[in-house]
Formats: structure tokens, C-alpha cells, sequence
């Protein structure tokens, strides 16, 4: 094994969680897969494959760093849209490329509609409308000049679509926060399209607003933790499979973490392990080291806190977690040796550690701790997706453009 750990990526996983998805929006609305940040730690070159295996033609990405990669990446057939940074230098390239992108300011608006009249072609522009998030977004006292360009500058603007986002969908403390924006959005939605303004599309909801706000489904859902196989948090979790009667989560994680024991150690009775003197051994143990530490994205905060799989059984981290090494102490589980299996994040026999877990221990999220995975570490699509399962789930036209 040239490096210390890997990432497993199971496509039938991934197919079966967008076909499930997928189930939940109406006939005839797009469905674009977001995969900023690495595609949500899961890594971009290695998923897009197995994800348009899936039928899904329709990609969004936070930057157009991220977007260089996707194109890369993508069949000639997929659609690809910018959520967020497009420096003006390179408008341009979103441009040429028929990279579609969102415009939340008077700025960006009029250096879009520049950089398409030098090119000579349309730049296919997302209006992102402020609800309530107060973020980005045009407000409301903005949008008679946003017409105006737009009414001035038709032969070189494409609007395809109007947007928005949600301060929270899976907070279902935040519910009259949320429905206050989904009536704003359709309100001046309404007001646009009075004034000639129709999109191809109209696009509010995310993995949360899909669960817990059937209302935000409207021409297009942006979905991305939730493809991964991950509830945006524990509450939409619960509430979902209530709501539905389901015992069983019809999600399921496509990603598997492993690593390899690299040592094993007798340490006697009453010994400080790692680094400092923040765990002391209690009785004699077997310890064992994992090639893998906060450099690698398992977290400092998890020392004396996380744990692993081994042997089909929990090892808990002990001492402090180093940047290339974390110790477990494998004193309760016979035969561990060196090259024996472990899964950091995954299923191992009867036993499972979800990054759900690591964030119970941590306080983090879901989306952090799987963002914090390195790009070096190697991905391989360990089951391959059914080719064409997906087929329709995902189009409606959110692939190639008439």
C-alpha cells in the first residue's frame, strides 16, 4: 500500500440513494448533484464517473476552481453550474465554456454582461434573489435596476434561473424563518415574471428544504449531503422516517476509510502514551498504531475521544493524535497484528463507525469532518454503479440544453 490510507466509494450505494432521492421530487424537476468541496470529501474525479453512471447530468460547485475540475471530468452530455466565486478574470472561461453561474450583485451583473458582449455570446446567469438569509442575494429595492440590465442586455444574458438559499432548511427551529423565505421567493418570482423575467428554472431547496419543505421543490433541487448517503442533521433525520413510517434509513454512506495497523506494543501499567502526559496506562495493555493523524484529516480534537475498527470490535484512541499517527489501545481484542484492517470511518462486520459519530464526540458536522479529508488521500470505486439506473431520474431537462 503506497499510502497510509484509503477512500472506498460504493456506487450501488450511490445509485440506490439518488433513486431514492430522486423519488421524492415531482415528475419534471431537475435534479442537479452538488459536489463542492472535494464533492463533499469524497473526491471530485474519482465520483463524477460513478455519479453520471447514475443518470445525474447536472452538477453544482461552489468555485470555478472546483468547476475546472468537474469539466475535467464530466461526459460531454452533463451541465454544470457555479453556486458561488467567479472572480471577473474569469468570467470569461464560465462563459466560453457554457459554465452557467450565480449573480447576487449590480457588479457582477454588469461585469457578466461585459465579458459575454467581447465574446460575442450569451452568459447564462442564476439571480440569486435575498430572502432572508442575508448573505448574498439582490434585495428587493435592487431589483429594478437588476430588470432594467436584464431587459437592456437580453441578446447577451441568459437567465436561467432565479435562487435563493435557505437560512437553515434542516433546523426545524428555524420554521417560520424558512416558510417566510419561501413565500418571498415566490412573491418576487411572481413580480420578475410580470415584468418578463421567466427563468428556465426556479430553485430554492437543498437536501434539508427536500425533507422537511416539500413547498421549496420547485423547477430544479441542488442536493448534496444527502447523495452522499448523510442526513443534514439528526432532527430531519427523525423527523423524516416519523413522518414516513420507515424503520430502516433509506440512505446509505458511499464512503469507506481505511487503514492498516502499523505497530503493536506491550506498554506496562502505568505508562503515558503519545506525546505529554494525557493518558496514562492503567493496567497492562496492547497498543497499537494507525499510519493516519490530523494531517490526514482525523482530528487532534478526537485524542482520548475517537475510536476505530479492528477486528470487527471498537479500539479507542488513546494519547494524543498526532499529525501522521494515531495510537488505539487494542488490549480487549485478540490477534490484532501488524497489517490488520481498520476502518476509520465505515463498516466493519457487525459494527459501523459513521462520521456521525465522530461529530457526537467532536461537536462537529457531517460536512466538516468529511471536507477535512486530504485530496491525496486515494479514492477507488470499490462496486460499480448500475449504468443507466438511473436513466430519467435525473434529466427532465437538466442535461444538455435544447
Amino acid at each position: 500500500m503506497l499510502h497510509t490510507s484509503y477512500i472506498e466509494l460504493d456506487g450501488a450505494a450511490l445509485n440506490r440513494n439518488i433513486a431514492f432521492l430522486r423519488s421524492l421530487v415531482p415528475d419534471g424537476t431537475s435534479f442537479s448533484m452538488v459536489v463542492k468541496a472535494n464533492a463533499y470529501g469524497h473526491g471530485i474525479e474519482s465520483l463524477l464517473p460513478l455519479i453520471e453512471d447514475c443518470g445525474v447530468n447536472h452538477f453544482s460547485v461552489f468555485s470555478v476552481a472546483e468547476a475546472m475540475r468537474v469539466q475535467r471530468t464530466m461526459g460531454a452530455n452533463s451541465d454544470l453550474m457555479i453556486l458561488g466565486f467567479v472572480d471577473d478574470d474569469h468570467l470569461s472561461w464560465a462563459i466560453e465554456r457554457d459554465v452557467s453561474f450565480f449573480v447576487f450583485t449590480l457588479e457582477r451583473l454588469r461585469a457578466a454582461i461585459a465579458a459575454a458582449r467581447d465574446l460575442g455570446r450569451p452568459a447564462r446567469i442564476h439571480v440569486e434573489l435575498e430572502t432572508g438569509m442575508h448573505r448574498t442575494g439582490f434585495c428587493e429595492d435592487q431589483l429594478p435596476e437588476v430588470v432594467e440590465l436584464l431587459q437592456n442586455d437580453a441578446a447577451v444574458l441568459e437567465v436561467e434561473g432565479l435562487c435563493t438559499h435557505y437560512a437553515g432548511a434542516e433546523d426545524l427551529q428555524s420554521v417560520d424563518r424558512i416558510e417566510e423565505q419561501i413565500a418571498t421567493f415566490r412573491r418576487l418570482c411572481g413580480e420578475l415574471r410580470d415584468q418578463g423575467i421567466e427563468p428556465r428554472y426556479r430553485h430554492t431547496a437543498c437536501s434539508g428544504a427536500l425533507f422537511n419543505y416539500p413547498d421549496s421543490i420547485m423547477d430544479l433541487v441542488r442536493i448534496g449531503i444527502a447523495s452522499y448517503g448523510f442526513w443534514p442533521n439528526q432532527e430531519t433525520r427523525s423527523a423524516f422516517l416519523r413522518q414516513h413510517g420507515l424503520r430502516e434509513d433509506p440512505l446509505e454512506r458511499i464512503l469507506t476509510w481505511k487503514s492498516k495497523i502499523l505497530s503493536v506494543n506491550h506498554v506496562p501499567e502505568g505508562a503515558y502514551v503519545s506525546y505529554g502526559k494525557t493518558y496514562l496506562t492503567t493496567r497492562p495493555s496492547r497498543i497499537a498504531t494507525v499510519p493516519v493523524g490530523y494531517g490526514y484529516g482525523f482530528g487532534r480534537d478526537l485524542s482520548n475521544n475517537g475510536h476505530v475498527l479492528v477486528g470487527g470490535q471498537r479500539a479507542p484512541v488513546v494519547g494524543t493524535v498526532n499529525m501522521n499517527m494515531l495510537v488505539i489501545d487494542v488490549t480487549e481484542i485478540e490477534g490484532v497484528e501488524v497489517h490488520d484492517e481498520v476502518v476509520l470511518i465505515g463498516r466493519q462486520g457487525d459494527q459501523v463507525m459513521t462520521v456521525s459519530s465522530f461529530s457526537d464526540m467532536n461537536n462537529s458536522m457531517n460536512y466538516e469532518l468529511l471536507t477535512r479529508l486530504p485530496d491525496h488521500i486515494p479514492r477507488i470505486a470499490t462496486t460499480p454503479a448500475v449504468v443507466g439506473a438511473g436513466a430519467g431520474l435525473t434529466t427532465d431537462g437538466a442535461g444538455p440544453r435544447p
